[in-house]
């Protein structure tokens, strides 16, 4: 019978009965065409007796058969009971079954187990031939560990009233498989850790005898994060499920004797911490600072129509504009800081939050500032045709003070003046009374933009050569709303003038 757990793979369940004890079993099909045969014997902490069977080998290529150690409802090191072992022989018959049926041999085939499981991997693996032997935590004195530990399993292994000489047989089992070289070209990985509390009796006085082994390998954890003989396990499940992989696709590392997994938990992070820092996506406030957003105002109330969001941010190439989790624009910044935009679709009525951060050209991200704002019908827009432009020169009285209602007029453009011919360097100077700000386009991009003076004044210096020619950059006036004035017109020609190579070139 079949069993799919979720997302696991699909398992077989089934009981080789031909041997003197029934042996169940739970098998898994290799996948992508792996030929090997991974074997697990299991711990006593084992759910249902059977080992390593929580998903950690969901992903390992090979086939995997797991042998439960349950017999006449006890445990049994898959080794005898009442001495009598019959019961390994159905074990290894178990085993050789699904070799054959598989068409591998031995050597591809690697036994796996901890604890008690892992003393089981060594005894069936030297004993029978198999090429890899994955011993995690085992005991190598298994009469002394049944004496000390499990006396219900002793009782049942031993016979009855447990003798201790029968305990001393099964601790000599191991140990004297190794002293006579049986299967001298395993791959043995053995791990264990001194704070394993059986440690210093059941592995550390057995480590020199593999001495004559082709390829013994010990893996001596010394985290502090073991507390006990079950934790070093746990905190190798990573490290031994790799090594697992390597196994089930023939390859078979040689490590050695290996110490390893030394954390420290209390190190200093300063200077990781200082470098995460400095090159964070998202920048500090006094590394890269945010963009300043002066139109809409912080929880203004704004017009449905004509909205438009104007602000700065030196030394970035663009900003990038949120809102509910929803990307709305990223409009690029004039060489000056300043950017604005303007929805293509009026915004719905009702209350606002924009989110809005500066990219710089590297692509690191400054700190969002946040935009709350209402639209509302009850806001008119404050701009309409206008007769009449009082253009160049027009003396500040043409212009005259804003009042409430009244409409914004042009900028007064007083240098440049019409046509006039410049040198490279040209600033822009002027009046726009009752405007927060003055835009500059030039061949449908804005060139910049200035905050204007209480006065109404205005001044703005490109910073960059004017190519050689004529040139038209149109000014407009924007009030508080963001609402644009008709353009004055800024006609000029630079003389005897080229553009260096690098530097910025408006094209008109």
């Amino acid at each position: 019978m079949s069993k799919a757990p979720s997302n696991g793979r699909k398992l077989f369940n089934g009981i080789e009965a031909s041997g003197t004890f029934p042996v169940e079993y739970r098998f898994s099909h290799a996948k992508s065409g792996n030929r090997h045969l991974v074997v697990v014997f299991a711990n006593f902490s084992a759910p249902e007796d059977y080992g390593w069977s929580n998903g950690v080998f969901d992903n390992v290529r090979a086939n995997i058969l797991w042998i439960r150690d349950r017999f006449d409802g006890m445990n049994a090191y898959y080794l005898c009971r009442n001495m009598d072992f019959g019961l390994a022989d159905s074990v290894q018959m178990l085993i050789a079954n699904f070799t054959r049926a598989l068409r591998l041999t031995p050597d591809q085939v690697t036994l796996w187990g901890g604890s008690k499981g892992g003393s089981a991997a060594l005894y069936f693996g030297l004993s029978y031939g198999y090429r890899n032997i994955v011993a995690i935590v085992p005991q190598f004195l298994i009469g002394d560990a049944l004496e000390k530990r499990h006396p219900k399993v002793a009782a049942y292994m031993l016979g009855e009233g447990a003798p201790a000489h029968n305990a001393r047989i099964l601790d000599a089992l191991i140990p004297d498989l190794v002293r006579s070289q049986a299967n001298r070209g395993a791959n043995i990985y053995m791990l264990s850790s001194p704070q394993d509390e059986h440690y210093a009796v059941q592995v550390e006085p057995f480590l020199g005898i593999f001495q004559g082994y082709e390829n013994f390998n010990y893996l001596h954890s010394e985290s502090p994060t073991i507390t006990g003989h079950a934790t070093a396990t746990r905190r190798n499940v990573p490290a031994l499920v790799g090594l697992l992989n390597l196994l089930a696709d023939g390859y078979a590392p040689r490590l050695g004797f290996a110490r390893h997994a030394q954390e420290e938990f209390d190190r200093d992070q300063s200077a990781v911490d200082a470098y995460l820092a400095s090159t964070a996506k998202v920048q500090s406030a006094a590394a890269f600072p945010p963009p300043v957003v002066t139109t809409p105002g912080f929880n203004s109330e704004v017009p449905v129509t004509g909205l438009r969001f104007i602000g700065q941010a030196p030394g970035a190439v663009r900003v990038s504009m949120w809102e509910n989790g929803k990307f709305l624009a990223s409009p690029q910044v004039a060489p000056d800081g300043a950017w604005f935009w303007e929805p293509e679709k009026p915004l719905a009525r009702g209350k606002h939050l924009v989110k809005i951060f500066a990219v710089a050209p590297a692509g690191f991200h400054s700190a969002r500032v946040e935009v709350p704002f209402t639209v509302s019908d009850r806001v008119e827009v404050p701009f309409t045709a206008v007769e009449g432009n009082p253009g160049h020169g027009a003396p500040p009285a043409a212009v005259g003070a804003v009042h409430p209602g009244q409409l914004l007029r042009p900028p007064v453009v007083s240098a440049p003046g019409p046509q006039q011919q410049v040198a490279t360097a040209v600033a822009f100077h002027g009046l726009a009374p009752g405007a927060a700000q003055v835009r500059f386009r030039g061949n449908g991009g804005l060139l910049g933009a200035v905050v204007v003076a209480p006065d109404g004044s205005w001044g703005w210096d490109p910073g960059w050569p004017w190519p050689e020619g004529p040139h038209l950059v149109e000014v407009v006036a924007v009030d508080a709303h963001g609402m644009e004035s008709p353009p004055t017109p800024a006609a000029f020609t630079v003389m005897n003038a080229s553009a260096p190579t690098g530097y910025f070139t408006p094209g008109y």
